[in-house]
């Protein structure tokens, strides 16, 4: 049985505590300084190892990340059973435990113990990960000393993506049903559906199978060459930033997202395909250059009622009645709520940021896409959706439908369900564009983005926000809302909300209008009432 006592010495004599500040158990984890997170590593492998536990011994996954932040950085996150986010009731004991001083660290173990009626017999079993930062292999001995500590099993994939540890979760827990708990598991299985439809497709006269992938100089551009090789000729994935310069810097998802134009280092040519992700390859957008050298960006709003026009046809096609919905947050753009809600005829709910927030209610569908803006998202389908497209593989007299629902079955093997996934998403998109016949222009004119702009303002306290109407709404400071509404009066189609980061004292400003300048000039100006309202600090923000 595991003594927490030794538990407890291990702590103190080989990952003691060396930081002061308070870090919270979020949405992605803790992030912080690589050189602050020892300790904390160390006591989510005790935390994981507990949870296995508590759980009857199912494994439960650790990822060392910090996605797309600087190198410098690095994270933790847990992965519970079936490859999902770390139960909720768990996030607050992850974070008393992550901040105790090493005098109050049996403490808090006993009373997580004690809370979860836990079996300290019970056999516990964690998979870890880590992406390419110089700090991870070092913290992820720390994780492998907390799991052992309590007498857990490890199993440790080494360099591997956020998606795929997921996935390999959610396979151990389900022996193998889900798929094979290994790389070549992960890669046999996205390859071989990719495969099985594009077969049954025919010729393509407008698709172009070639993309060229940015893969920000992580993880993602390793664990892509693994699965490109396997499509010979009938798919062409250009590997860009596959490590040969700095993690994150000046390239990958996020610095597109933000910046609206290409990675440094990649001249794009028109009406070439391009897409990049971040750090541990989670998060996809794509973009191109028009004939007028103008940058088009395809984010997650895009990728989302792309995926929802295709799922669309084919449940009509099966002849079955599936409730499908959208799921997005308020930094969705204006103009791809519209056109769901308008020409697709596809639900769309609205919840807070955070992909625990999205995944929870795309669970209410029987088919939920869900994606952010930031191009994190993925697909659920219940089982109530598998059992009647299994149905109608099986029992339907139409040999069409019986066609369309094979292909909807093997879509479903092109999906990783556990979480974003930017290589399972890129084969996604391509396999939809190769159905439609479109190049990526013809993708882009399904509808035209509101053009919008992200500022960043540094407050004093983050903590003065409060936001409601799933943080599209500023209830504190007082006076700002109302700010925010006088500014929008005057752009049209002006929308704008301001959101206080959950990790560092700083407040995000989106805006969006008819024209860029328009969108520009409204986030400067509710950035401006922010920083005035809200005790900023530092220089206000500039384009």
């Amino acid at each position: 049985m595991a003594n927490l006592t030794t538990v407890t010495r291990i702590s103190q004599e080989k990952h003691p505590r060396n930081i002061s500040k308070h870090l919270n158990y979020g949405t992605a984890g803790f992030r912080s300084r690589a050189t602050e997170l020892d300790h904390i590593l160390y006591r989510m492998g005790v935390l994981a190892a507990l949870r296995s536990k508590s759980k009857d011994g199912d494994t439960i996954g650790v990822m060392i990340t910090a996605s797309h932040n600087p190198e410098e950085d690095n994270g933790v996150k847990l992965i519970d059973p079936l490859g999902e986010m770390l139960e909720s009731s768990w996030e607050k004991h992850a974070t008393c435990l992550a901040n105790a001083g090493d005098e109050e660290f049996q403490v808090v173990l006993s009373e997580i113990v004690e809370t979860f009626k836990i079996d300290m017999n019970c056999k516990s079993s964690v998979a870890i990960g880590m992406d390419t930062r110089a700090s991870s292999p070092g913290l992820n001995t720390a994780v492998v000393d907390g799991v052992k500590s309590v007498d857990g099993l490890c199993f440790d994939y080494g360099t591997i993506t956020t998606p795929q540890l997921h996935y390999m979760v959610r396979c151990i827990n389900t022996r193998n049903a889900y798929g094979m708990a290994t790389i070549e598991g992960y890669c046999n299985k996205l390859s071989k559906a990719l495969k099985n439809i594009w077969q049954n497709q025919g010729e393509r006269k407008v698709y172009k199978p070639h993309i060229i992938v940015d893969c920000a100089n992580g993880v993602g551009a390793k664990r892509l060459k693994d699965i490109a090789e396997r499509f010979d000729k009938i798919l062409s994935i250009e590997i860009r930033n596959a490590g040969e310069g700095k993690l994150n810097y000046r390239c990958g998802a996020d610095y597109v997202k933000v910046n609206q134009r290409g990675p440094e280092g990649i001249d794009c040519i028109e009406g070439q395909k391009y897409a990049s992700f971040d750090g541990d390859a989670d998060r996809i957008v794509f973009y191109y250059t028009d004939k007028d050298n103008i940058f088009h960006l395809l984010d997650g709003d895009k990728v989302a009622t792309l995926i929802a026009s295709y799922l669309i046809g084919l449940i009509r096609k099966c002849g079955l009645e599936l409730n499908l919905g959208i799921v997005q947050t308020a930094y969705a753009n204006g103009n791809s709520t519209a056109y769901i809600q308008d020409e697709l005829k596809v639900p769309v709910a609205c919840v807070c940021t955070g992909v625990k927030h999205l995944h929870r209610k795309a669970l209410e569908f029987e088919i939920g896409v869900y994606f952010e803006a930031n191009g994190h998202g993925t697909i659920l389908f219940s089982d109530s959706a598998l059992s009647k497209i299994e149905s109608s593989c099986s029992s339907s007299s139409n040999e069409s439908e019986k066609l369309s629902a094979n292909e909807l079955r093997t879509f479903v093997d092109l999906v990783n369900q556990t979480v974003g996934d930017s290589i399972s998403d890129m084969l996604i998109v391509e396999t939809i564009l190769r159905d439609k016949d479109w190049d990526v222009a013809d993708w882009d004119k399904s509808y035209r983005n509101l053009a919008n702009r992200l500022l960043v303002v540094k407050v004093n306290d983050r903590s003065v926000f409060e936001t409601t109407n799933a943080e599209r709404t500023v209830i504190k400071p007082t006076g700002l809302q109302k700010a925010i509404d006088d500014h929008v009066k005057l752009f049209p189609n002006g929308r704008s909300f301001v959101r206080p980061s959950g990790t560092e004292d700083v407040v995000r400003i989106y805006a969006e209008s008819d024209t860029q300048e328009n969108a520009d000039q409204l986030a400067l100006a509710v950035a401006k009432s922010t920083y005035d309202l809200a005790g900023g600090t530092g220089n206000l923000p500039t384009l």
